[in-house]
């Protein structure tokens, strides 16, 4: 394989506009930009989880999915391409309901926190669900495989147990919500 970048400082993108892998120049602004830069924060917040101290199991289940999101990011770079595969979305719903499993069931909503590991965990969900939302907005100008926003809707199911198992390590436990009256 050739060097994917040969050099960094471009100056391309000054006048507004980005390339996507197809050749195509695109505004900044368009949805399918915002898509792409969505995408590639929460591959940079699940980056931030992953340095967090972690079950093994769930270490190599995070780090696959940064895989899977720089296949998201390619198939949002080349429109009409379908790289997210029903594997993926097949794989975090078994992982999901193995955490469930070990977790007690919902009384209350749950606040983000509990320790630093569960509270990237929550980061990356809010931001997985930001994601999901571009991804939608795009659909809706520009029809995508269907598996690319199911794929973000499995994974921000995913991080929020991750995040109810996290908050669990140590003898910790969740923060639930209380009405403020």
């Amino acid at each position: 394989m050739g060097h994917r970048l040969s050099k960094i400082v471009t100056r391309t993108g000054d006048k507004g506009e980005t390339g996507l892998a197809s050749g195509e120049r695109l505004s900044k602004s368009a949805p399918r930009v915002q898509a792409l830069g969505e995408v590639d924060e929460l591959n940079c917040v699940i980056g931030l989880l992953l340095v967090q101290e972690l079950p093994e199991a769930m270490r190599a289940s995070l780090s696959l999915t940064q895989h899977e999101l720089f296949d998201l990011g390619g198939e949002l770079s080349l429109p009409g391409a379908a790289l997210i595969k029903e594997s993926y979305l097949l794989r975090l719903e078994t992982e999901l309901g193995g955490l469930n499993e070990t977790l007690p069931p919902l009384k209350e909503f749950v606040l983000p926190g509990g320790n630093p590991p569960a509270a990237y965990a929550h980061l990356a969900r809010a931001v997985a669900r930001r994601a999901e939302r571009a991804l939608w907005l795009l659909n809706a100008e520009e029809p995508l495989s269907p598996l690319a926003p199911q794929y973000l809707n499995r994974l921000s199911d995913y991080l929020f147990v991750c995040a109810r198992v996290l908050a669990r390590l140590d003898g910790g436990s969740e923060v639930s919500w209380k009405r403020q009256s």
